[in-house]
């Protein structure tokens, strides 16, 4: 099976040892995105809807890099610090994906790097 690295300056790049994205024959698994700006690598300044949009963007970004679309999504993982905001990560989500969905788990957690409300990881599978 073949491996390669997926990277795209439209993403954030990496804040520590691992890459954007990592592709195993027609399988994508994407590490987690926080809501960091591309171009400075600064946490998107807003509300919980606005830092989720950046992770959707930055995911996306990936998504095309490697070949794909967030319509290739099969399951993601939403991490968030307050379960609070579910209703509104939900109402954002439906901005970027249509039925059918990926399969999801959404998860409270104590903390998130830099400080971000919202993280996302996902696999996507190529046909």
């Amino acid at each position: 099976m073949s491996r390669s690295i997926i990277a795209t300056d439209k993403a954030p790049a990496a804040i520590g040892p691992y890459s954007q994205a990592v592709r195993a024959g027609d399988t994508v698994y994407f590490s987690g995105q926080i809501p960091l700006d591309p171009a400075t690598g600064a946490l998107v300044e807003g509300d919980i809807a606005a830092q989720t949009r950046r992770v959707f963007d930055n995911l996306k970004a990936v998504a095309e890099a490697a070949g794909g679309s967030l319509d290739k999504i099969v399951r993601a993982g939403i991490y968030v610090t307050d379960l609070a905001n579910f209703a509104t990560v939900n109402a954002v989500m439906a901005e970027y994906f249509q039925a059918p969905f990926p399969a999801r788990s959404t998860i409270e957690v104590s903390g998130l790097p830099k400080g971000a409300q919202v993280e996302v990881d996902a696999v996507m599978v190529l046909d």
